[in-house]
Order: C-alpha cells, then sequence, then structure tokens
C-alpha cells in the first residue's frame, strides 16, 4: 500500500505561481509512476503531468507552464505551476501506478487532493 499526501495549494492571482507537493509513505516511489490530476465539479478528472524515471509527460494544456519532478530520497513528487490561468482553478490530486498511464483508472493510489484557485 502507498499512502500519498497533497499539499500546497491556495489562491494565487493569474500569472502567479505555486508548487504541489506529494508525500509519500508504506512504500518508496522509487518504483511507481507518478501522475498529477486534476477535477472541477461536473467534470471528469483530467490528466495533467506524469514523470517515469527521467521522462516527464504533460497535458497539451499546461505543457511549458508547468514542471513534474521527483525526489526518491524524500520519497516526495511536485509539480511547479507557473503562469497560472484561471482555467487551472481546480482540485488536484498525485496518484501512483505501477504501469506508464495518463488514464486516471490506470492509476492505484490517491492523495486526497489539494485545492488551487487563480483569481483573474
Amino acid at each position: 500500500q502507498v499512502q500519498l499526501v497533497d499539499s500546497g495549494g491556495g489562491l494565487v492571482q493569474a500569472g502567479g505561481s505555486l508548487r504541489l507537493s506529494c508525500a509519500a509513505s508504506g512504500r518508496y516511489i522509487s518504483t511507481y509512476y507518478m501522475g498529477w490530476f486534476r477535477q472541477v465539479p461536473g467534470k471528469e478528472r483530467e490528466f495533467v503531468a506524469a514523470i517515469a524515471w527521467s521522462s516527464a509527460f504533460y497535458a497539451d494544456s499546461v505543457k511549458g507552464r508547468f514542471t513534474i519532478s521527483r525526489d526518491n530520497a524524500k520519497n516526495t513528487v511536485y509539480l511547479q505551476m507557473n503562469s497560472l490561468k484561471p482555467e487551472d482553478t481546480a482540485i488536484y490530486y498525485c496518484a501512483a501506478s505501477k504501469k506508464a498511464a495518463t488514464m486516471s483508472y490506470d492509476y492505484d493510489y490517491w492523495g486526497q487532493g489539494t485545492q488551487v484557485t487563480v483569481s483573474s
């Protein structure tokens, strides 16, 4: 079992930055494919970014603005979000999978989510 705790969300103005953290416990995440998703009320959970050993993948909507990284020694994954837009407002979740995936149903473990609100 992997337990994930998301943090770092908050309220920021458009153009600002936030860094989300996902702290894992229970197992080392070095063997997992780690992803970030986001969800707004009434919509499906949306893929944002994922990272394998060193390769990262991004949704087109965040490419060039968001950066996913991992610190295996700290058992933590990060999502650096720059140039934030109001449409980035959502609850952000980190997740862990044993296989490379961008669909939420392929992920086995989830954090509790952290709210990101971007004001215009």
